[in-house]
Protein backbone atom coordinates (compact mmCIF):
# COMPACT_ATOMS: atom_id res chain seq x y z
CA UNK A 1 0.00 0.00 0.00
CA UNK A 2 1.38 3.79 -1.07
CA UNK A 3 1.76 6.17 1.83
CA UNK A 4 2.95 9.61 1.63
CA UNK A 5 3.08 11.35 4.62
CA UNK A 6 3.88 15.19 5.68
CA UNK A 7 4.78 16.72 8.13
CA UNK A 8 6.57 20.36 9.29
CA UNK A 9 3.81 22.61 8.76
CA UNK A 10 2.92 25.27 11.23
CA UNK A 11 2.33 28.88 12.04
CA UNK A 12 5.00 31.21 11.17
CA UNK A 13 5.86 34.77 11.01
CA UNK A 14 6.43 36.79 7.87
CA UNK A 15 9.68 36.12 6.75
CA UNK A 16 10.58 32.73 8.57
CA UNK A 17 11.47 29.92 7.27
CA UNK A 18 9.98 26.27 7.09
CA UNK A 19 11.06 22.78 6.01
CA UNK A 20 8.40 20.16 5.22
CA UNK A 21 9.02 16.77 4.47
CA UNK A 22 7.12 13.77 2.83
CA UNK A 23 7.98 10.52 3.51
CA UNK A 24 6.92 8.05 0.77
CA UNK A 25 6.17 4.13 1.49
CA UNK A 26 4.97 1.31 -0.58
CA UNK A 27 6.86 2.29 -3.84
CA UNK A 28 10.00 2.64 -5.33
CA UNK A 29 10.90 5.71 -4.67
CA UNK A 30 14.23 6.90 -6.83
CA UNK A 31 12.07 5.83 -9.95
CA UNK A 32 8.87 8.80 -8.83
CA UNK A 33 8.66 12.36 -9.94
CA UNK A 34 7.96 13.67 -7.01
CA UNK A 35 6.61 17.31 -6.33
CA UNK A 36 4.69 19.74 -3.85
CA UNK A 37 1.43 21.38 -4.52
CA UNK A 38 -0.57 23.44 -2.46
CA UNK A 39 -4.17 24.81 -2.00
CA UNK A 40 -5.34 28.09 -0.23
CA UNK A 41 -8.89 28.66 1.02
CA UNK A 42 -10.98 29.12 -1.95
CA UNK A 43 -8.48 28.56 -4.73
CA UNK A 44 -7.50 25.24 -7.06
CA UNK A 45 -4.65 23.45 -6.28
CA UNK A 46 -1.20 24.45 -7.69
CA UNK A 47 2.30 22.75 -8.24
CA UNK A 48 5.17 24.50 -6.00
CA UNK A 49 7.83 22.61 -6.99
CA UNK A 50 8.44 19.37 -8.45
CA UNK A 51 11.57 17.47 -8.81
CA UNK A 52 11.97 14.36 -11.11
CA UNK A 53 13.76 10.69 -10.45
CA UNK A 54 16.70 12.24 -12.04
CA UNK A 55 17.10 15.36 -10.46
CA UNK A 56 15.55 18.04 -12.62
CA UNK A 57 13.61 20.74 -11.22
CA UNK A 58 11.07 23.19 -11.58
CA UNK A 59 9.50 25.62 -9.34
CA UNK A 60 6.35 28.33 -9.88
CA UNK A 61 7.49 31.39 -10.29
CA UNK A 62 5.83 32.69 -7.04
CA UNK A 63 8.40 30.94 -5.07
CA UNK A 64 11.47 31.06 -7.27
CA UNK A 65 14.49 32.03 -5.08
CA UNK A 66 12.42 31.10 -1.57
CA UNK A 67 11.73 27.60 -1.85
CA UNK A 68 13.96 24.57 -2.33
CA UNK A 69 13.03 21.48 -3.16
CA UNK A 70 14.97 18.37 -2.59
CA UNK A 71 14.74 14.01 -2.92
CA UNK A 72 16.77 11.68 -0.44
CA UNK A 73 16.50 8.44 -2.43
CA UNK A 74 18.35 6.45 0.82
CA UNK A 75 15.03 7.88 2.78
CA UNK A 76 12.55 7.75 0.50
CA UNK A 77 11.85 11.67 1.62
CA UNK A 78 11.29 14.61 -0.43
CA UNK A 79 11.37 17.99 1.39
CA UNK A 80 10.68 21.52 0.69
CA UNK A 81 12.60 24.49 2.33
CA UNK A 82 10.62 27.25 2.64
CA UNK A 83 12.71 30.78 3.52
CA UNK A 84 11.30 34.05 3.63
CA UNK A 85 7.41 32.98 3.93
CA UNK A 86 4.72 35.55 2.84
CA UNK A 87 0.98 35.22 3.92
CA UNK A 88 0.06 34.70 0.63
CA UNK A 89 2.00 31.34 0.63
CA UNK A 90 -0.57 30.06 3.48
CA UNK A 91 -1.91 27.27 1.95
CA UNK A 92 -2.44 23.04 2.59
CA UNK A 93 0.77 21.94 1.28
CA UNK A 94 0.32 18.19 -0.61
CA UNK A 95 3.19 16.05 -1.15
CA UNK A 96 2.61 14.08 -4.89
CA UNK A 97 4.75 11.27 -5.96
CA UNK A 98 4.21 10.35 -10.30
CA UNK A 99 5.25 7.77 -12.68
CA UNK A 100 2.31 5.43 -14.29
CA UNK A 101 -0.30 6.13 -11.30
CA UNK A 102 -0.60 9.26 -9.27
CA UNK A 103 -0.41 9.21 -5.34
CA UNK A 104 -0.85 12.29 -2.59
CA UNK A 105 -0.36 12.81 0.47
CA UNK A 106 -3.25 14.09 3.12
CA UNK A 107 -1.69 17.77 3.32
CA UNK A 108 0.03 19.52 6.14
CA UNK A 109 -1.17 23.27 7.00
CA UNK A 110 1.03 26.16 6.28
CA UNK A 111 -0.10 29.60 7.63
CA UNK A 112 2.17 32.80 7.27
CA UNK A 113 0.96 35.55 9.64
CA UNK A 114 1.47 39.08 8.43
Amino acid sequence: QVQLVESGGGLVQAGGSLRLSCAASGVIFSIYHMAWYRQAPGKQRELVAVIGSGGSINYADSVKGRFTISRDNAKNTVYLQMYNLKPEDTAVYYCNAQRLREYWGQGTQVTVSS
